[in-house]
């Protein structure tokens, strides 16, 4: 009998829920579409990018259209959908925005740089609307077995994106690379996820904190399987965060990849783990002795950034150089999430739509000058201020945003992630001016290695033959695009940053943010 009501109650909540979960529909009727497309004989020889480009941009405006219609009003809270195995939240929508605006922006830059070509176009495609639909998912969950499925549903399609380009050995081995180590990750999470539910009867993260917050209030303390359940989680985020000590196949893997792919997975891949860790801490915000738990993610990010940054020193492959400046970038997040607060989650969201523009931006200058020159070194960018201006000045502005140099996006987002940390640190935090001053220090050092790109683009003399020239007006006019974007986030601050604090008290309906 119970079962059987259970099963009425889901089904009367269908409507409801199906409707929260529209802009994940209209992708997966996407991947159908385009499947579909291949079948239909006019169709085999078209270019399918337009198709994949219209799919992403229709569920963004299933994202938005909820506060068309009064505000923000249907999002004011968390609407767990499904049984309780996702929830719907501003803190959601933040995030899902991100994936399907660093999806569409990686979508219009294939169209650019003819890769993938028509014969491939359908796969290529079906790979990354998959992809995206596990990283929505993750941005969403509300139990861990969704936590499992939704991590393996964005990892699968990025494996096979990773190795793409047929008969070319650096690609196979980075998708080789990344499979084995994935594999094992995923191993580990699962373990980790075995032992939390086993020990309390439940993979529901509301009903789990709520068990070791009771288990803790009678005295009981942190039992070890606990304890181990939950690091051995952390480590499967860790990985897709690129993380130390789970950075490893982040370089080889963006080397090998294609550049619109590294690009691609250096901003969503990050976006939904870092979406998917504040989710989980913040759920288990087990009060005043939690601090120390954010106080390991804090080191940990720490670590990350003063590794990516010194590991960058010595590259000369731009893609590699990127690939560690992305682990560095993810370790300046983790000082953010590290203080659990509001201020800081809404700090880390600003950061994750600036690292958007200028990160993605800088993948594409690689990729279209790879198409003019044949390299990815950075040799192939030597004196490209003459050869084509607008690409060299929207580089020098996407890097030094990286660098964090005032008025860029990045600059914004980096103040905003300092100043919540400060603010923790104010508040009690243990080792929150030690984190502070390890990220302002890494500000500095990274200084260096972007530098140096900039250098090579306006300073030194072009070598590359004249068949490696301007880039093309739709090109420049894509740069221009990200470039002004990326100047316009460092200039005017309050819009993002007022959908930033309402996504992070989302999380936290008691306070917030700021």
């Amino acid at each position: 009998m119970l079962t059987a009501a259970r099963v009425e109650s889901l089904r009367a909540a269908l409507d409801t829920d199906l409707l929260l979960f529209l802009p994940e529909l209209v992708v997966c009727g996407g991947v159908v579409l385009l499947l579909l497309c291949r079948l239909a004989p006019a169709l085999d020889r078209v270019h399918l990018g337009p198709v994949a480009l219209a799919v992403l941009l229709g569920a963004l405006a299933a994202v938005a259209a909820p506060y068309t219609q009064g505000a923000d009003a249907p999002r004011s809270g968390s609407a767990p959908f499904f049984g309780g195995m996702l929830v719907a939240d501003a803190f959601g929508d933040f995030v899902r925005v991100v994936l399907l605006a660093a999806a569409a922006v990686t979508v219009g830059l294939t169209l650019l740089t003819g890769l993938p070509d028509r014969d491939d176009s359908g796969d290529f495609h079906v790979l990354l609307l998959g992809g995206t639909l596990g990283m929505l998912l993750m941005a969403q969950v509300n139990h861990l077995l969704m936590v499992f499925i939704a991590v393996e549903m964005a990892s699968l399609p990025s494996y096979a994106l990773a190795g793409f380009l047929k008969g070319r050995r650096q690609g196979s081995e980075a998708a080789l690379k990344y499979v084995v180590f994935g594999a094992g990750a995923s191993g580990v999470m699962l373990y980790g996820i075995s032992l939390l539910a086993g020990t309390f009867g439940t993979g529901s993260l509301p009903q789990l904190a709520a068990a070791v917050n009771a288990k803790l209030s009678a005295g009981g303390g942190f039992d070890p399987l606990v304890l181990t359940g939950f690091t051995l989680l952390l480590v499967g985020f860790g990985f897709k965060l690129a993380a130390v000590p789970f950075h490893f196949w982040c370089p080889d893997v963006f080397e090998g990849a294609p550049a619109e792919v590294a690009g691609f997975l250096s901003v969503a891949s990050k976006a939904a783990a870092v979406a998917l860790t504040v989710r989980v801490l913040q759920t288990f915000d087990l009060g005043p002795g939690w601090r120390w738990v954010g106080l390991a993610v804090g080191v940990v990010g720490a670590v990350t950034v003063t590794f990516g940054n010194l590991a960058a020193f010595g590259q000369t492959n731009l893609k590699r150089l990127l690939a560690y400046s992305t682990i560095a970038h993810a370790g300046t997040m983790l000082l953010g999430v590290a203080v659990l607060s509001p201020d800081g989650t809404a700090a880390v969201l600003y950061y994750l739509v600036a690292y958007l523009a200028m990160n993605l931006g800088a993948f594409a200058v690689v990729a279209l000058v790879r198409n003019r020159t044949g390299s990815e070194e950075l040799s192939a960018v030597r004196g490209l201020v003459w050869r084509s201006p607008v690409a060299a000045v929207a580089m020098a502005v996407f890097l030094f945003s990286l660098l964090g140099f005032p008025p860029l996006a990045g600059f914004a987002g980096k103040f905003q992630v300092f100043a919540a940390v400060y603010e923790a640190g104010r508040d009690g935090f243990p080792g929150a001016y030690a984190l502070l001053g390890v990220g302002v220090l890494n500000t500095a050092l990274s200084a260096y290695y972007y530098l140096k790109v900039v250098r090579e683009m306006v300073l030194e003399e072009p070598t590359s033959p004249p068949a490696a020239g301007g880039l093309g007006s739709g090109a420049s006019a894509y740069l221009a695009a990200l470039a002004a974007l990326v100047v316009a986030l460092g200039v005017v601050w309050n819009p993002l940053t007022a959908a930033a604090d309402r996504a992070a008290a989302s999380l936290n309906p008691g306070t917030a943010a700021r």
